[in-house]
């Protein structure tokens, strides 16, 4: 992103969601809401072939761990959570796997009125499309989003079945390819269907991992948490911010970006084009 020219630096500010700049030209507080605003992520449009533009955003402790008992939500702070926040305020869609869903009881995507106002401003819907990946539609009626009035979701499956009504507003992408969920094809439905030029996937591990596989991630926020929490993980769950196949070959990162809140780092990746094994 673009830095003001001969910004001084100030001191640390108490308010615990404030962020220091790093990288580049660093040495000046800042916030979430400016560090998003310098993005510009909503005048940036989609990547070929016709697919939305997708970001990451993730979380890890200092040795790895994606999770504290199942949820990623004990992991992040007040800098960490305002960035959740900021960057929600700059999409089209917000992409997130079923699992993640229930286990972080996902509620309405954007509650505060004024932040929905801002993304009016902005020229954006008040609130971006809800999408939920469930490829079997393995996914509670009873989950906060589903049953919130002004939701709009949409759920990105390859089942047949849709659920019972729930109180929110839900449409469905059914997107497959040899009975498994295609997420490429989904992508540029969601963008042709729903004009979702720019898509934050919040995870879980096995959605990031397979939106890497193949290709479809564009940038990653990541954010060191100043924690180490040891152990293995739990049957079924990740230790780490990717689950499934080892990536073939790896995808290698461009690091854009960097801030510092309290102690927590949060790092910006431009993620370089990658061509995987099987050629996808």
């Amino acid at each position: 992103m673009d830095t003001p020219p001969e910004r001084a630096r100030v001191p640390k500010s108490a308010d615990p969601a404030s962020l220091e700049r790093l990288l580049p030209a660093g040495g000046y507080q800042t916030s979430a809401a400016e560090v998003v605003r310098e993005l510009g992520l909503w005048e940036r449009g989609a990547r070929p072939p016709g697919r939305p533009r997708v970001l990451l955003n993730m979380i890890a402790t200092a040795d790895g761990r994606a999770t504290l008992g199942g949820r990623s939500g004990p992991l992040g702070g007040a800098a960490d959570h305002a960035l959740f926040h900021g960057l929600r305020g700059a999409v089209d869609a917000v992409l997130v796997g079923a699992a993640t869903v229930r286990a972080e009881r996902y509620g309405r995507m954007i509650a505060d009125p004024a932040q929905r106002a801002a993304r009016a401003a902005r020229g954006l819907a008040p609130e971006p499309l809800a999408c939920i990946v469930s490829g079997r539609l393995a996914l509670e009626a009873s989950v906060p989003l589903l049953r919130e009035p002004e939701a709009r979701v949409v759920i990105v499956t390859a089942s047949p079945a849709s659920l019972p009504d729930t109180g929110a507003h839900v449409e469905y992408v059914r997107s497959a390819r040899a009975g498994s969920l295609d997420l490429a094809a989904a992508l540029i439905e969601l963008r042709e269907r729903f004009a979702v030029e720019r898509v934050l996937c919040e995870g879980g591990p096995h959605l990031a991992g397979q939106l890497l596989a193949e290709g479809l991630v564009d940038e990653l926020f990541l954010t060191f948490s100043p924690m180490l929490a040891g152990g293995e993980a739990a049957s079924g769950e990740s230790p780490r911010i990717l689950a499934g196949p080892e990536l073939q070959p790896p995808a290698e990162l461009e690091l854009l970006d960097v801030v510092r809140g309290d102690s927590a780092l949060l790092a910006h990746y431009g993620v370089l084009s990658r061509v995987a094994a099987d050629g996808v």
